[in-house]
């Protein structure tokens, strides 16, 4: 009977994953309606998850006959992978289109009905929501761009020998998964987006800490890298049922709006063993301050929120009056404060760990009243400088990491400023940040004391210079004629930043007078 299975259901191997994912993305490069990764990995993606799907009830379908229970399905048929993508001779060209872009086409069995993506729209979850909710909110912002229904057939085939029904064959899956991302976020920083190294959301996942009983957020989840990161920190804590009952239904939590990297977190997610990723898809402000409660709070929060945007102003008007501004990074700031649980009820502070660009150190006005708040209602504990190009090529806008939560008041800030490696100017595409770099930071993050590297200043001398966090290492020798252009560049507009500031404080004063 085990050898049976075995053949049923091969083991593939790594290589031979490898070699599946390469020939459909082969295979699409010759369809018309896509242009490059950043369009053919969701039309892949849409389909690995329709079979993980259905891979996934066919294993519970056959686990609840064995309990004596009744089984209902997600998609019910002639609608799952099995009833009309697993077979090799089935619905293609113009048919498979029709089937999977109409309103109402003829489905596999000859008879009219919804075609495959309104139906998966238009399924809706019971008590309270379930897995056909994620399916249709997955779906209202999926579009099948594959134009030839031929070549479709040809990647359904293809993508129909992967089995997700092993641990080790998701898994593996699962990292090369992973690689596909990252070649789409090379392509997509060519069009103004850009994605956190997997090195740096590790780090701060590691310092941070999130343990199995505390609920994890990312608000601006993206792709689902904090989130990814954060479930595999967990799942090494747990060790019986319970355990893993508590990662999978109480611990990660999501927030992204756009539809093309909702879709991938909730597959990068589900690749990676969390069977039902509770990810809201729309935007994280859209609701006032005032009316965030302590039941709408979470004990961490781990994120690198959009920076340099704009948003529109109804949702500018859920912030108080004189912290309204048009800096998304200082917009999600805010909301991450007020996020964080209240050390209430015998429970911890929440605790956070986020990414921030540099303006928002030495920003003043509406910035330092922000973080002025931060600093008297909350334990801005760590600030990490990092390197140049940690997110190059696609800015070279220099960023921190902010590292804080409700203990209570700052008392003092530490800074630790994190270097390039030695002989290195910049990071580059094929020369990223690597993990082990942070292993001088973690070591000292545990016994902390000053170094060449880390120096602390106090909260109060913080508060007197109108919250101004920009400060340079003390003991550091900036060698200007060896800095990369382009902070050189960022290093001067900071300053001419500055001096456009002051000479416009110093104009106010001057029309103030008689």
């Amino acid at each position: 009977m085990a050898r049976k299975q075995k053949s049923e259901v091969p083991q593939t191997t790594a290589q031979r994953l490898g070699s599946l994912i390469k020939s459909a993305r082969d295979i699409m490069r010759k369809d018309k309606g896509l242009n490059g990764d950043l369009d053919r990995l969701p039309m892949l993606t849409w389909i690995m998850f329709l079979k993980f799907l259905d891979d996934a009830e066919l294993q519970r379908e056959t686990e609840a006959k064995l309990e004596g229970k009744r089984f209902r399905h997600a998609i019910e048929p002639p609608y799952r992978w099995r009833d009309w993508a697993a077979k090799e001779d089935g619905i293609t060209g113009d048919e498979l289109t029709a089937f999977i872009n109409n309103d109402e086409a003829v489905r596999p069995g000859g008879k009219r009905g919804p075609g495959l993506f309104a139906y998966l729209r238009s399924l809706q979850g019971a008590n309270g929501g379930d897995r056909r909710d994620v399916i249709a909110t997955v779906f209202k912002g999926t579009v099948n761009r594959v134009q030839s229904g031929y070549l479709l057939r040809d990647v359904l085939n293809r993508i129909n020998t992967i089995h997700f029904t092993s641990s080790d064959e998701i898994h593996t899956l699962g990292h090369l998964y992973e690689s596909l991302l990252k070649e789409m976020r090379d392509a997509a920083g060519d069009s103004g987006e850009f994605y956190t190294p997997r090195a740096l959301v590790r780090f701060i996942v590691t310092v941070v800490n999130p343990q199995l009983n505390e609920e994890v957020l990312d608000p601006a989840g993206g792709t689902g890298g904090f989130l990814v990161e954060a479930f595999e920190h967990l799942k090494q804590q747990c060790r019986k049922a319970e355990d893993h009952a508590q990662l999978q239904r109480g611990s990660i939590f999501g927030i992204e709006a756009k539809s093309l990297p909702y879709l991938l977190c909730q597959m990068n997610l589900l690749l990676h063993g969390l069977d039902y990723p509770q990810i809201d898809p729309q935007n994280a402000l859209r609701f006032p301050l005032r009316e965030i409660g302590d039941k709408d709070r979470v004990d961490v929060i781990m994120t690198n929120p959009p920076f340099g945007g704009e948003e529109e102003r109804g949702i500018l008007g859920n912030f108080p009056e004189d912290k309204q501004t048009s800096e998304t990074a200082l917009l999600f700031l805010q909301l991450i404060m007020r996020k964080l649980r209240r050390p209430i009820g015998g429970k911890r502070g929440g605790r956070c760990g986020m990414v921030v660009p540099n303006g928002t150190l030495f920003g003043d006005g509406v910035c330092a009243r922000i973080k002025e708040e931060l600093l008297k209602d909350f334990n801005l504990h760590t600030i990490v400088r990092l390197p140049n190009g940690v997110f190059a090529p696609y800015t070279s806008i220099p960023t921190n990491l902010l590292f804080f939560d409700r203990s209570g008041p700052t008392k003092e800030v530490w800074y630790y400023e994190q270097p390039l490696p030695e002989n290195r100017k910049n990071y580059t595409k094929t020369q990223p940040l690597q993990f082990e770099e942070f292993a001088p930071c973690i070591a000292w993050w545990k016994k902390r004391e000053e170094n060449d590297r880390a120096w602390k200043v106090g909260a109060d001398e913080l508060l007197a210079s109108g919250c101004n966090l920009d400060r340079k290492n003390p003991r550091a020798k900036e060698d200007i004629a060896h800095l990369p252009p382009q902070q050189l560049v960022a290093g001067i507009l900071q300053k001419e930043q500055r001096i456009a500031e002051i000479m416009a404080e110093i104009k106010k004063l001057l029309e103030k007078k008689p």
